[in-house]
């Protein structure tokens, strides 16, 4: 198969026959989604996710040590590309609901019905094919002569000179003329994290910035400046990482 093909796939779920079973399901039905790992709880999963390249999260919600919200949290945050589906007991399915601020499009519960899901493995194919609409012609490393450091050092550059603009994986890799996954990866070798989680860093430091130097700028008119059209949600990623809300920022470097 292609690697291009490939749908990555992690499974998060603490009840191990659950877990089992859902892979074999996903297995069976589609070979285009590979899985990546799995894992029991969400701080298994977040560790993962440093070192591998995911397009589909699947979790559940009630889970020890970080449950299924907290992680749908971190993935919204460090890694805004992957598609994220939960896994609910009827029981939790209102609570389960509340991923819904993270993005969170689609929803299996449990037992999970062998129909249910092939469609919904089939509407992300779907999605996921439509992200990779790109015209890439450089999928592997072999391919460039720059070495990976100068590659990252790059994309660094141009995060920094325009992290004002709407940015996504696809078109950063879509201007280095990269495959996605090869970016990633790189990326995450020499700075530790994806690039969403860097351009998200200098989003928010320069937000910081500008909340506590320019008093005259409205938080809409600082969220636009730094790449969040929208202003609600650029508060509550400001408030993720920093523990405050932009006005609580701000009133603490009058």
């Amino acid at each position: 198969m292609e690697h291009s093909t490939q749908i990555r796939v992690i499974v998060v779920e603490d009840e191990e026959l659950i877990l089992n079973n859902i892979v074999k399901k996903i297995q069976s039905l589609d070979d285009s989604f590979v899985i990546m790992g799995t894992a029991q709880d969400g701080m298994s999963a977040l560790k993962m996710l440093e070192s591998r390249t995911v397009d589909v999260l699947f979790t559940d919600i009630q889970m020890p040590a970080i449950d299924g919200l907290e992680l749908l949290k971190q993935v919204s945050l460090q890694y805004p590309h992957i598609e994220k589906v939960v896994i609910s007991g009827f029981n939790n399915f209102d609570y389960a609901r509340q991923a819904i601020k993270f993005d969170v499009k689609e929803y299996l519960l449990k037992p999970i019905i062998t129909g249910e899901l092939e469609q919904l493995l089939h509407k992300i194919k779907m999605s996921i094919a439509h992200k990779r609409n790109l015209p890439i012609s450089l999928p592997h490393s072999e391919n460039h002569s720059r070495p990976s450091e100068e590659i990252v050092s790059m994309i660094q550059a141009y995060l920094k000179e325009n992290f004002h603009e709407e940015i996504t994986l696809e078109s950063i890799s879509r201007h280095f003329n990269f495959h996605p996954s090869y970016l990633s990866k790189i990326f995450i070798k020499h700075t530790g994290g994806p690039p969403s989680k860097y351009l998200t860093t200098i989003r928010i430091n320069h937000a910081k910035y500008l909340l506590a130097k320019e008093k005259n700028l409205s938080i809409k008119d600082i969220s636009q400046r730094v790449g969040y059209p929208d202003p609600y949600y650029f508060s509550r990623i400001f408030k993720q990482i920093t523990e405050k809300t932009p006005k609580q920022y701000r009133n603490c470097h009058d």
